[in-house]
């Protein structure tokens, strides 16, 4: 009896804290859940501006592909520079590359600061430019062994043109000879630093070796980070504005307070048909329901997930599937309270049996969201991450915290077979 009230102290005191969470927030880490969603552009409004490759004939599918990604890497990180850090960027079809970004409601403006394509230079401490990304053939990331330290560092490899060869040895030769000290050449973005390495010796080779400083926070990262931003500055082709277009705020303000009103409609409804059916144990699922709301909500709002109708959809989805394991879970108890078996016995008995087609049905769920995010785009990742986040929280709530509950009620003594449908 004691230890049942201990453990419903603490659920109570858990639980709480979660909703209190999701409501409030706590600092910067957790933020209330109206401040730490970002809306999708469906949702506040903004620009959507449709960008399409003109390629030439000699290019191949191998080649339009790792063009196309590099040109999203490229967007991506103007965006960011430029301030637009809810704005998305993905690839559509073959050879269009689509921006979103919400609350701007000028794509002309967004187009001219965007610009179609990156410029990536190299240059010295006075602004001097000694290289172009033209002259750079191929920029890559590697692992491999650099030195005779038999240590694996993460490093950028450049390939250099016959001329970028040249200018970078006149490049490496004017920067050593440097009486103040700066031997070094910066790579920069649209006049923006990205990186700034130290040069050692005389570069008179076609291929170049930038290694990541003792002080990079993440290595591996930086140079993955740094041989995409060097790939942009080559881009194979030119891209064209197709199309750019001002989405309105009102019709997802509606579709967002519908949205909202047909997930709290439906949370009400779900929980009534568990009370009506299961009676206690259907209170205590409404219990473990409120819970993976707040819980989700945290989740969400941690995360920063761009919510979008499609990703509303996936919420309103898993409001269903939470309570889904169980309805299989109180079937296959009241199942063995009628073979006669005592309370405790049924609760533990019903779990086993039902365990693994609640972990098999779930599991196949989240193999299908892990396909729409890997080969998704747009709004279909809204509801491919949704979806996820839904269904792993939900195999936990309902799995550990609706267990934990009717243990603790049979251990206050509530046992009357009644209340479990027996």
């Amino acid at each position: 009896m004691k230890k049942a009230i201990i453990t419903l102290v603490i659920v109570v005191l858990i639980v709480g804290a979660l909703f209190f969470l999701a409501l409030h927030g706590i600092g910067t880490v957790v933020q209330p859940v109206r401040e730490g969603v970002v809306l999708g552009l469906d949702l506040v409004g903004g620009s959507e501006i449709t960008y399409e490759a003109v390629i030439p004939e000699e290019l191949g599918a191998a080649e339009l592909a790792d063009g196309m990604e590099v040109a999203r890497t490229m967007m991506q990180q103007r965006l960011d520079d430029l301030g637009y850090t809810e704005a998305t960027c993905y690839i559509s079809g073959e050879r269009r590359l689509v921006v979103e970004i919400p609350s701007v409601d000028d794509p002309e403006k967004a187009v001219k600061e965007l610009g179609a394509t990156a410029v990536v230079n190299f240059v010295d401490a006075d602004g001097k430019v000694w290289l172009t990304g033209n002259d750079i053939e191929d920029a890559f990331y590697s692992t491999e062994q650099t030195d005779n330290t038999g240590i694996a560092r993460p490093h950028v490899v450049l390939k250099l043109s016959a001329e970028g060869k040249t200018k970078l040895r006149d490049a490496s030769q004017a920067v050593l000879g440097r009486t103040d000290g700066n031997a070094y050449l910066a790579i920069e973005m649209d006049g923006s630093e990205i990186s700034a390495p130290w040069v050692n010796e005389v570069l008179d080779t076609d291929s170049v070796i930038i290694t990541m400083g003792s002080n990079t926070e993440d290595p591996a990262e930086h140079a993955l980070y740094l041989s995409k931003i060097i790939a942009a500055g080559r881009l194979p082709f030119e891209l064209t504005t197709a199309k750019q277009q001002t989405i309105g705020a009102s019709l997802g303000e509606k579709s967002l307070s519908t949205s909202l009103l047909a997930g709290l409609i439906g949370l009400i409804l779900v929980m009534i048909f568990m009370v009506a059916v299961y009676r206690l144990m259907g209170l205590i699922s409404c219990i473990a329901l409120g819970t993976y709301a707040a819980l989700f909500a945290v989740a969400i709002s941690v995360l920063h997930v761009n919510l979008s109708l499609p990703g509303i959809a996936g919420i309103i989805l898993t409001i269903g599937m939470a309570v889904d394991a169980n309805v299989i879970i109180f079937e296959r108890i009241k199942e063995e309270l009628r073979l006669g078996k005592t309370l405790r016995y049924a609760i533990e008995s019903g779990y086993k049996r039902a365990i693994l087609a609640i972990v098999d049905a779930n599991v196949t769920t989240m193999i299908a969201g892990f396909v729409l995010l890997w080969q998704g785009s747009g709004t279909i990742l809204g509801f491919a991450r949704t979806l996820l986040i839904g269904v792993a929280l939900s195999m936990f709530v309902m799995l550990v915290l609706t267990k934990v509950l009717l243990k603790t009620a049979v251990g206050l003594k509530i046992t009357n077979l009644k209340l479990y449908c027996a």
